[in-house]
């Protein structure tokens, strides 16, 4: 990290709110910069300019996050996802450290790599995703409750392996630079399905010297080939431990391996989108763990039981459950070649039955009481609209989810069609996937309601 930052045109996002606090906050940073070389003798203003860098970057936090509620920019839960990480976990971790090391040099550099290294890629790509000329890095990552459930894991490794107490610096990191670190990259693949895991390990010199390095009875306090050899193999059986508690991956072989410069550890990040970025404190140094296995993202990922969390989870497991359990599902419309699409959409889900006619529909609800019925709108005789009033009339079948099969999507006849008190409406030519997706998501609302 240079020792200072050069505000550029091409940090410039277009807003004026956010533009000028981008232009303050790289201002701040260059002022402690500068106070970083006399950290011992200038302690007090060390504290008082990283307060007035807190203060201006919640603040800014603020205001952005508020300039894209009004613009109802779709990313939003994401960027404000990361503004409550650097808030609620980087920022307490690093002011931590600097009680700690009493404004040491080595605590001030930690503490100017981290934010100096986060406000530039903030800027740079989330900030530049709101206007739209970017993509947001962090789409991919995995949801909050399952990094936290990795976090845990590796808490508990770094703990049992290396006898290190950590605590979590970041769940979005950006692969910043942190003092002198060695850069390690693990591949595991698997053959039937080609998929890779690729995971990068980042770990500060001064762990490897205090932990391993200790563990061997080494003196020095500089890597060699020895010792680096040893760390090769410790973070080897570190992954493969990590690994361990994920059923779903225990059967992935090492097929690569390599040692990287940081260059080519960032080049990493600037073409892959992680799934996992965590970034971890000790008192020895920093650690990172980040994976890059889109194939995470296809399927929830296995979440490993613990004391802390098995009543949360056992719970979330009955419900998906009960959810995933085979819903009876009526299709009432006057075309076989609609019925039989719609049908063979969901018959590998749920069980399906179809009939032809409004008097039929109703016959079939007396005799097998469905969870879902999709009704066509427009049917000969007795339509669409007598059917559903037939049903609300009834007590004992009220309650039974309508929803309107229609070809019909202008705004008039949609509204004449909701103020029917369905529970919705389909439009018959949606693809395939987006009918199949629309009738899972119905059924999922109205389990977690």
């Amino acid at each position: 990290m240079d020792s200072q930052l050069v505000w550029k045109d091409e940090f410039n996002i277009g807003v004026k709110i956010i533009d000028e606090e981008h232009q303050r906050l790289f201002h701040i940073i260059n002022k402690l910069f500068t106070l970083k070389g006399e950290a011992a003798k200038s302690r007090r203003a060390c504290q008082e300019g990283i307060k007035y860098f807190k203060t201006h970057a919640l603040k800014h936090f603020e205001d952005e996050e508020h300039y894209m509620e009004l613009i109802g920019y779709e990313e939003f839960p994401m960027h404000r996802r990361l503004h409550r990480d650097f808030r609620e976990n980087s920022l307490p971790a690093l002011e931590k450290e600097l009680l700690r090391e009493n404004y040491s040099p080595s605590a001030m550099e930690h503490f100017l790599a981290v934010c100096a290294g986060w406000l530039i890629g903030h800027t740079l790509t989330e900030d530049m995703a709101i206007t739209g000329e970017k993509m947001s890095k962090w789409i991919d990552l995995l949801p909050e409750e399952e990094l936290s459930a990795m976090e845990k894991v590796i808490l508990s490794l770094l703990k049992s392996m290396f006898q290190l107490k950590a605590q979590v610096i970041s769940n979005a990191y950006d692969g910043e630079k942190f003092g002198k670190g060695v850069y390690y990259r693990l591949v595991y693949s698997r053959e039937q399905d080609h998929k890779k895991w690729e995971i990068l390990l980042v770990f500060e010199d001064s762990i490897l010297i205090h932990t391993v390095g200790k563990i061997m009875g080494l003196s020095s306090d500089k890597l060699d080939i020895m010792l680096l050899n040893a760390a090769r193999y410790t973070a080897c059986q570190f992954v493969r431990r990590v690994m361990n508690h994920y059923p779903s991956i225990r059967d992935y072989d090492m097929t690569e391996e390599n040692l990287l410069t940081y260059e080519q550890f960032h080049e990493i990040f600037e073409k892959k989108k992680p799934q996992v970025s965590l970034l971890f404190s000790t008192r020895e140094g920093y650690f990172a763990y980040c994976v890059f296995a889109p194939q995470l993202l296809e399927k929830n990922f296995w979440i490993p039981l613990h004391v802390g969390n098995a009543v949360t989870e056992i719970e979330k497991y009955l419900i998906e459950k009960e959810r995933k359990a085979r819903r009876k599902i009526l299709i009432v419309d006057d075309s076989i070649t609609i019925r039989q699409r719609i049908k063979r959409l969901l018959a590998e889900d749920y069980d399906v039955s179809e009939v032809s006619s409004g008097v039929s529909a109703i016959r079939s609800i007396t005799l097998d009481r469905p969870d879902l019925v999709l009704l066509d709108y427009e049917m000969p005789i007795c339509d669409g609209l007598h059917v559903l009033e037939m049903l609300h009339s009834e007590k004992e079948f009220a309650d039974i989810p309508v929803i309107f099969l229609t070809c019909i999507d202008d705004k008039e006849s949609v509204n004449k069609v909701l103020s029917l008190k369905a529970d919705g409406y389909l439009l018959k030519y949606l693809s395939p996937v987006d009918i199949k997706k629309r009738i899972d998501e119905f059924f999922a609302k109205r389990v977690y309601q």
